[in-house]
């Protein structure tokens, strides 16, 4: 696949983590009817963008090769979209030290990795985005999924460490922070799809992931001079 242009000028180039499902699946949409070329990674193959890859974001070398193959198909990524995860629900006594790594591995790590790999030429350029994709339990924190908390709420430091120091450069990083998302995450059956908890949130619905994909895109099309922030479109579950 050769580059793309916009008007003869280079085409906005965005790498997307967790591209197949959820929010990054929706971001991918969001992004490709903005006029983006988007470069999509996940564990699980398939996918809407322009490329898609199967990549294990916790994994620094094959995060290195993929954002390599992106830059040659598609062009220097202008955008980056840090939306990989999972989460667990377990008792603190009950995460082992490998499930504790693995969950940091995938969301701290994976933001990361795919930083070192993407922001040189970002730096170069003079200008660029990075968004990553936490949770409202990074900020009220959450019972039963400690690792998951925790790995959500290291996102917000490493973010805000990113956006200090890359200021000058004119990149710009942020976060956004998600309520309780209708995504398959959220499985049926828990408390999160019963109608008990969903009267308690202010707009009585859980967001839809075409609503967090508005709010990232325009994070990371740089407008409104925002780094180091914390966006929640959280249905009011954060006021």
């Amino acid at each position: 696949m050769s580059m793309g242009t916009d008007g003869g000028k280079p085409a906005k180039v965005a790498v997307v983590s967790g591209a197949a499902a959820g929010i990054g699946l929706a971001c991918v949409r969001e992004l490709r009817r903005q006029g983006w070329l988007v470069a999509g990674c996940d564990l699980r193959a398939g996918g809407e963008a322009d490329l898609d890859a199967v990549v294990d974001v916790a994994d620094p070398a094959a995060v290195a090769r993929f954002v390599a193959r992106v830059t040659a198909e598609l062009g220097s990524p202008t955008g980056v979209l840090s939306a990989a995860g999972y989460v667990e629900e377990i008792p603190l006594a009950e995460i082992s030290p490998a499930a504790f790594r693995r969950m940091l591995g995938v969301h701290l790590g994976g933001l990361h990795n795919l930083t070192r790999a993407t922001l040189p030429a970002m730096v170069d350029r003079g200008a660029g985005a990075i968004v990553a994709v936490a949770s409202e339990l990074a900020i009220t924190g959450g019972e039963d999924a400690a690792h998951y908390v925790t790995a959500k709420g290291a996102l917000l430091g490493l973010t805000r460490a990113l956006a200090a120091e890359q200021a000058p450069t004119g990149v710009l990083v942020n976060v956004v922070a998600p309520g309780p998302t209708d995504t398959a995450m959220l499985a049926a059956g828990t408390i999160w799809r019963d109608p008990t908890y969903l009267a308690t949130l202010p707009t009585g619905a859980l967001v839809r992931p075409e609503e967090i994909a508005i709010t990232a895109a325009f994070l990371l099309s740089g407008r409104g001079a925002l780094t180091g922030q914390v966006v929640s479109p959280n249905a009011g579950t954060v006021i």
